[in-house]
């Protein structure tokens, strides 16, 4: 498992440090950075969540089981971000970064790990977590952006981010056509499939060119925070809620798995586009990427002590 941990994190690693060289080195100009991060939030991301749900096969798979535990498990490290948010001593944008690394997660880490666990079952059980967890997410991220982001947003403003939000509307739309059991037409499936693979490198890119280290020193209490919450508080929170539910086996282990990846490229996305603060999000992405090469195989190892995966 450490080596297909470490497979699946390496290249997200390199296109982080690939960013961060072309930003450096001045490759590209300035005004291209801007226009890619609205380019991924608009178009890519949604491209990427849409075909993923719609195209799923979730037959004789523990649905009910893995949506509920996922849900109840974010929505209670989301309430304890929230609690916890006097102690932290930050603005609200640098709030927002330590929220969203806190419960978002890299799709592309968790489907690849899936995979390469449990094959095309990993597929199948990674598009129910993606269903159960992305709109969850996005839904709590607008909330907090709305609260706690340099724009602030009255209860008119906030439905109106809900309701045009791209990454919300990709995922109903997917979970929709799910439902109602249609398929995505001959031609169109492919190039939806290519949209949402062009999302990671350039996601990551972004991500690599937004690093400042000139503040490296105020990201560390935002960091530790973001991640021990995520690394740890999102598992234990699974685990405790998953056993009474049933969940066992590759749908457990993949459930444990898809709470305790690194916060994706969208977060830092979704702060450029919403409020937050980019440059701690970037910073929070980077560091949990590179950590959670230690930290998932050790997490999983221990609490399948505490239940059969």
């Amino acid at each position: 498992m450490t080596v297909a941990v470490l497979l699946a994190l390496l290249p997200v690693v390199l296109l982080i440090l690939l960013g961060i060289a072309l930003k450096q080195r001045r490759f590209l100009a300035e005004a291209f950075w801007p226009q890619a991060e609205r380019l991924g939030y608009f178009v890519l991301l949604p491209a990427l969540f849409f075909h993923g749900l719609a195209t799923a096969t979730l037959d004789q798979l523990p649905v009910f089981e893995l949506v509920a535990t996922l849900i109840v498990a974010t929505l209670l490290v989301a309430g304890l971000v929230v609690a916890l948010r006097p102690l932290l001593r930050v603005d609200g944008p640098a709030f927002t970064s330590i929220f969203q690394g806190s419960v978002r997660f890299n799709n592309y880490v968790g489907v690849t790990l899936a995979a390469g666990l449990f094959g095309a079952k990993g597929i199948a059980l990674a598009a129910i977590c993606n269903a159960a967890i992305v709109p969850t997410v996005n839904i709590l991220c607008v909330l907090v952006f709305a609260r706690h982001g340099t724009a602030r947003l009255n209860a008119r403003g906030i439905a109106r981010q809900l309701a045009t939000n791209p990454l919300v509307l990709a995922c109903l739309g997917g979970i929709l056509l799910q439902l109602l059991g249609l398929r995505l037409p001959a031609g169109v499936e492919p190039a939806l499939r290519a949209l949402g693979a062009a999302s990671l490198p350039l996601g990551l890119l972004c991500v690599g060119a937004a690093l400042e280290f000139g503040t490296m020193r105020q990201w560390v209490g935002p960091v530790v925070s973001s991640s021990a919450l995520k690394f740890l508080a999102m598992p234990v929170a699974t685990l405790a809620l998953a056993v009474p539910f049933g969940l066992t086996g590759p749908a457990l282990t993949t459930a444990l798995l898809f709470q305790v990846l690194p916060t994706a490229s969208s977060a830092y996305i979704m702060a450029r586009q919403l409020g937050g603060d980019a440059p701690l999000m970037a910073g929070i992405t980077a560091t949990q990427t590179v950590v959670a090469a230690a930290i998932i195989p050790l997490v999983l190892t221990l609490l399948s002590g505490w239940a059969p995966l």
